[in-house]
């Protein structure tokens, strides 16, 4: 069996996962978000069910080149991101852009950074919580429906420049 790659999102977490994973595990940092709404546009086409359109950040273009080449190495990615909806919303953007890699994706979990609670939860890994994620991804889309209609008009009558 060949590498398995995991991500999380922070690098010192990375590499304290690393320690505890050991051979056979390669673990990176996706720094946290990776893909978000245009930043110059609502990015929501309200009239197709609000449909959300998703950019790579600019800045994060290198990091997911790098996952995406260790992806297509591994025989598994296991998605160690935070374990809220933000965390899962982050997985799900990133098991998006490897799906094209083929290698297969899951998603694990562990509330406490121990060495026995990362290799539990390596040992049962599980589907992305998609109501989370859609949790995630309508907090986003009211956000920035809101904030592109409303601050404008706030702008406009209140405080010019908010």
């Amino acid at each position: 069996m060949g590498d398995q790659l995991v991500i999380v999102e922070s690098p010192a977490k990375a590499r304290t996962l690393g320690r505890y994973l050991g051979k056979g595990y390669v673990v990176v940092a996706s720094v946290g978000h990776v893909r978000d709404l245009p930043r110059n546009d609502i990015g929501v086409d309200v009239e197709h069910g609000f449909a959300p359109t998703y950019q790579v950040l600019p800045a994060k273009r290198k990091v997911i080149a790098d996952i995406q080449k260790a992806a297509a190495h591994a025989d598994r990615v296991l998605l160690a991101t935070d374990p809220d909806r933000e965390g899962e919303a982050i997985g799900w953007h990133l098991a998006e852009l490897l799906r094209a890699s083929g290698t297969p994706i899951a998603r694990v979990m562990f509330h406490e950074i121990t060495k026995k609670a990362v290799q539990a939860a390596v040992a049962d890994p599980r589907p992305l919580d998609l109501s989370l994620v859609d949790s995630q991804q309508t907090r986003r889309l009211l956000d920035r429906l809101l904030g592109y209609k409303l601050s404008p008009l706030l702008w406009d009558k209140d405080n010019p420049g908010l």
